[in-house]
């Protein structure tokens, strides 16, 4: 499969980009750093992306931008920003992108375990991870020529480390990498896959 992985220098698109790379032709697209250049947050440069690839089997995205912040500290900002990138920017992937895929292909979002197990400081990414699997989950009651999920990552061991942070709770890049594989080479539709569950 031909498949354009958005997000693919982060700590878990590197993951997946190794993963999904032994069987299939792995497209690049990074805000910055190699490969296709992307904002999700601007639908144009979505768009111009798309024309430039052309048709693939698959797009995943492991990219989403939101920010941590005490409930009353949050700005207007970090809202936009939430619901711009994380939401919408991944969202338009889809919206943008199913008319560049070849029949029978699929698109991977990511959204996170914050959406049901939030924590202090994570309302505004606790808000676009739900509303991204609400969203997943509606949708594919009307798509029927391709296939649309979310997966769930929760802590990666690799950036809980990288912050200072207890790494016992965490799950590795290449071991979450393995639900986007999944995703993509199974016959779920309209699923939450959580990342635990596929190791």
């Amino acid at each position: 499969m031909k498949i354009l992985l958005i997000g693919a220098s982060g700590t878990i698109g590197q993951a997946v980009a190794k993963a999904l790379a032994t069987d299939h032709e792995v497209i690049a697209a990074n805000y910055s750093g190699e490969g296709f250049k992307v904002d999700i947050g601007n639908p144009e440069s979505i768009r111009a992306l798309l024309a430039r690839v052309g048709k693939v089997d698959a797009i995943v995205s492991t990219a989403g931008l939101a920010n941590f912040s005490p409930l009353s500290e949050f700005t207007d900002a970090d809202y936009q920003l939430a619901l711009n990138n994380k939401l919408m920017g991944q969202i338009n992937l889809m919206r943008l992108g199913r008319e560049y895929l070849n029949q029978d292909g699929s698109v991977t979002l990511t959204s996170g375990v914050l959406s049901r197990e939030p924590m202090p400081g994570s309302g505004v990414i606790s808000m676009a991870n739900g509303a991204l699997e609400s969203y997943v989950k509606a949708s594919a009651l009307e798509l029927d020529a391709i296939r649309f999920n979310v997966v769930a990552p929760v802590f990666v061991k690799e950036t809980m480390a990288m912050m200072g942070m207890d790494t016992e709770g965490g799950l590795s890049a290449d071991d979450t990498a393995k639900a986007y594989l999944a995703a993509v080479t199974g016959a779920m539709h309209g699923q939450t896959l959580d990342a635990p569950d596929y190791v």
